[in-house]
């Protein structure tokens, strides 16, 4: 009989981890020459052939100087992913015994802390408003953006449309998000979110992410989420966020938006080489 407990230790090791059903490959090639390009996290990303994922996330540099990289599902880059954020910094807080973490992203530097009872803190930095920097492809309010059902757009490392609405749960995501991520007004393509208010400082999210599609969460999202409330006098700026696969508590603070949750380191394993060679 076959062994089919065959361990191939010659193969690219990977982990596999989430933020409230949010889930990411991760590749730690800290030290380690990993050519990382479209091709490989598209390959990854298809939950039929590859592993899957929301999004890859490649870790780089040395302890001092982390940098994360991040690829959509469709093998794009995402300047940002705060779940992903999370994720890392857990696991290596855990790696280094300390509760306390800097680390950078194409968002720039990021802090990261152990909230206690298992989450973990994030600071995504502070949101841009002004059209230039969402991007948008021509000036607009971007508190009230000349789009039917009156949307706020916010960049929080990566551009975002946020949509109001009576009940989240009755938005054909599917097809609302896949229409507005690729609107005119978005030159970058966009991550669409919609949200109605529960009560004081409560809100229900749902989220299309560009790139990927329908997601359980985005910490990106329920940041920017988070913000246009507050701008819009919905909430105050310390919030509950909802999410199809969890909640998320977004603080807007003077140093930046700080999103706290839970994560989960899944498992690891390892990409054999004819998965490799089949890509290539």
């Amino acid at each position: 009989m076959p062994d089919m407990c065959h361990d191939d230790q010659t193969g690219l090791p990977f982990m596999k981890m989430h933020g409230l059903g949010n889930d990411f490959v991760v590749l730690d090639a800290r030290g380690q020459d990993i050519a990382v390009t479209p091709v490989l996290a598209r390959a990854l990303g298809d939950r039929h052939r590859g592993v899957g994922f929301d999004q890859l996330a490649v870790m780089t540099g040395a302890r001092e100087k982390l940098h994360l990289t991040f690829y959509n599902a469709d093998g794009s880059l995402s300047g940002a992913c705060g779940n992903a954020t999370r994720c890392i910094a857990r696991y290596v807080m855990e790696e280094t015994g300390e509760d306390t973490l800097t680390l950078t992203t194409d968002r720039g530097l990021l802090s990261a802390v152990d909230a206690g009872d298992g989450l973990t803190s994030v600071n995504m930095g502070q949101p841009r408003f002004d059209w230039s920097e969402i991007p948008l492809s021509s000036k607009a309010d971007t508190l009230s953006l000349p789009v039917d059902g009156d949307p706020v757009a916010t960049n929080m490392g990566n551009p975002h449309c946020t949509f109001f609405v009576e009940d989240a749960e009755a938005v054909d995501l599917a097809a609302f998000g896949a229409a507005h991520e690729h609107h005119p007004l978005f030159p970058e393509r966009t991550n669409v979110q919609v949200a109605h208010l529960v009560g004081p400082d409560h809100l229900r999210m749902r989220v299309w992410e560009r790139g990927t599609g329908v997601t359980l969460a985005s910490g990106s999202s329920s940041c920017a989420v988070a913000v246009a409330a507050a701008r819009r006098g919905l909430t105050g700026r310390h919030v509950r966020i909802d999410l199809d696969g969890g909640t998320l508590t977004i603080d807007w603070r003077d140093d930046g938006v700080w999103m706290t949750g839970p994560t989960a380191h899944v498992f690891t394993g390892r990409l054999t080489q004819a998965f490799m060679e089949s890509i290539a």
